[in-house]
């Protein structure tokens, strides 16, 4: 997103950044005016490649969760610029997947009209609900949710089943129109730890098998370097990413693996970044 730049400068940055699939450049963002503002970003440069797969953390408001509003466009960088395949975010009609903490699957729909939600309204997939919905986006929706290990669960509501399986239904409904990016926002975060690993497991997979370019934010840093391949760690407000990490483990990865040296070092090496990088205050607590 630009503001008040000049179509040359545009241009050039476009040029120079075409390659990434979301670009941010400079951006900054504060809410509200005067002496109620809150100056939330700082400049903040990130780039990624179509079908990677990256992780925010950092301490809480730092503004992992406000990237991510950014680059889909739901709020406007107070200067900079964020490109989205190639253009200015909102130019371009991309195709988005989210999964929050909270499934908010509805509660009258059954499990196969939840996921089947963004085919009905998301085109291209919208012009073609009637004719499909009863076929091929039916065949769909069992696909993914046996991926996910919901076969025979279609039917279910969402009041019959466990937070894990709410939270897989999730994330089939963020991949059923084939999103372009998905953002991830603690989409594991309320879950209890085995259910959190097997989820990993499952998230793994699913991005090997459709490659989306993935946003995700999570305050587990065993969960970060077990999914993404690369780490950005953000200070404390006024938030900017002030480390990033290559994570080189093979995929597929394994629970196991998080115990090798070079796994827990890793993880061990980003909290110490993360409280250096909270404030002096809540430190000392």
């Amino acid at each position: 997103m630009m503001l008040m730049a000049s179509p040359a400068h545009v241009m050039a940055s476009e040029a120079a950044h075409g390659e990434h699939f979301v670009k941010l450049e400079k951006v900054t963002l504060t809410y509200g005016q005067g002496e109620r503002s809150v100056h939330a970003l700082d400049e903040t440069d990130l780039a990624i490649d179509k079908g990677d797969f990256i992780a925010l953390v950092g301490p809480s408001g730092c503004g992992k969760s406000t990237i991510l509003k950014l680059v889909t466009g739901l709020i406007r960088a107070s200067s900079g610029y964020v490109f989205v395949a190639g253009r200015e975010v909102g130019a371009e009609p991309v195709r988005v997947g989210m999964a929050f903490q909270n499934p908010t699957l509805l509660p009258w729909l059954k499990l196969r009209e939840n996921v089947m939600l963004p085919l009905k309204i998301v085109p291209p997939f919208r012009q073609k609900y009637r004719a499909k919905r009863k076929t091929e986006f039916t065949d769909r929706i069992e696909t993914l949710l046996a991926q996910v290990g919901l076969k025979g669960f279609s039917d279910k509501y969402p009041w019959q089943l466990s937070g894990g399986m709410l939270q897989r239904a999730s994330l089939c409904r963020a991949l059923v129109h084939e999103p372009q990016l998905l953002m991830l926002d603690e989409p594991f975060g309320a879950l209890d730890q085995f259910t959190r690993e097997e989820l990993w497991a499952i998230m793994q997979e699913l991005w090997m098998t459709h490659r989306p370019t993935v946003v995700l934010v999570t305050h587990d840093l065993k969960e970060a370097a077990y999914l993404a391949n690369r780490i950005c760690v953000m200070q404390a407000r006024p938030g900017r990413i002030i480390d990033e990490s290559v994570v080189a483990f093979p995929r597929p990865r394994t629970i196991a693996m998080s115990y090798d040296a070079g796994f827990v070092a890793l993880t061990q090496r980003l909290r110490e970044l993360i409280v250096g990088a909270r404030p002096e205050k809540e430190i000392a607590q």
